[in-house]
């Protein structure tokens, strides 16, 4: 059965749609990720357009988030305190990110952006967990014991200002560092429609030291809250939230995360980040590959935005 689809001016398939916000959602709950990275993409590939993609997947990975992070606060793997800094942060990368993207529809560089960004961040952060992940595999299998954070360890982070105390990741750092990584990540949502998981578990648990499973569920607190923002603002100023497609990968999403999140319980830490690593890097690889490749098309002829 086909639906058709007034923002993107499309007609899509409703069975395939829905499996792919249950996929997506799924690896929501799995890995702590909001799966934009992964669904901007496939809606690409699929012919929606690029702003469309962006401004919709906004919307589902809002949907999906909040299903993976209630699982995940009901297993008690949320730092609450921590996750208001990062949105704090988060807020505000969205808000300067939705005004960038007005700003290159304008001008007709936006898919090109989107796609040498997708490459860019994808492959510097998948290479760089999958090399990580894989070391330690190795150190367990000869024996070794596994540490991501060593007591009494200290870094450059926590000789900076502003100082608070985070009791359910036992930590004691400045709030600058996880408030800059919100504010990245909010740029990266309203830029390239991802929750910017894949950035900010990494950064959560080689900068700020936070434990694997911690890490999970507080980045999913964080998505939701910032992509609420982003939504909203894709919605308002860009005119690029497509509801009924929104709306067939919320319903297939919020299924998916329920599983993903009861799947991610019975995985290793390493075993979680090497996985998410191999999967960014297949996405950055299909990505790269559509912007070497002679397109179908080479001319092609669309409406100008605020014209």
């Amino acid at each position: 059965m086909n639906i058709y689809l007034p923002i993107a001016e499309m007609s899509v398939n409703v069975a395939l749609f829905l499996g792919m916000g249950c996929a997506v959602g799924f690896l929501s709950g799995l890995f702590g990720v909001g799966g934009g990275f992964l669904l901007t993409p496939l809606l690409i590939f699929m012919g929606v357009p690029t702003a469309v993609a962006v401004g919709t997947g906004s919307m589902q990975i809002l949907a999906s988030s909040v299903s993976g992070a209630l699982a995940q606060y009901r297993r008690r793997n949320v730092d609450v305190k921590m996750g208001a800094v990062l949105v704090v942060g988060g807020v505000a990368g969205s808000i300067i990110g939705v005004s960038l993207m007005k700003i290159l529809r304008q001008v007709g560089q936006f898919d090109l952006f989107v796609s040498l960004s997708y490459v860019t961040f994808l492959g510097a952060v998948g290479a760089l967990m999958l090399i990580e992940s894989i070391g330690s595999i190795q150190r367990t299998q000869a024996g070794q014991a596994v540490s991501v954070r060593k007591t009494g360890q200290h870094s450059w982070v926590h000789g900076l200002p502003l100082k608070m105390r985070f009791h359910r990741s036992k930590l004691y750092i400045s709030a600058l560092p996880p408030a800059m990584i919100g504010a990245f990540v909010g740029f990266m949502a309203a830029i390239m429609g991802v929750g910017g998981g894949f950035v900010m578990v990494p950064a959560m648990i080689y900068l700020l030291r936070v434990p694997t499973s911690i890490v999970i569920g507080t980045s999913l607190f964080q998505i939701v809250f910032v992509m609420a923002v982003t939504t909203l603002l894709q919605a308002m100023q860009n005119k690029a939230v497509d509801v009924v497609l929104a709306l067939l990968l919320i319903v297939g999403g919020v299924i998916g995360a329920q599983f993903g999140a009861a799947a991610g319980g019975r995985l290793k830490g390493e075993q979680l980040r090497f996985m998410l690593a191999a999967l960014v890097l297949l996405v950055c690889l299909r990505i790269g590959w559509d912007l070497m490749v002679k397109p179908s098309e080479v001319y092609s002829i669309g409406p100008v935005i605020g014209g």
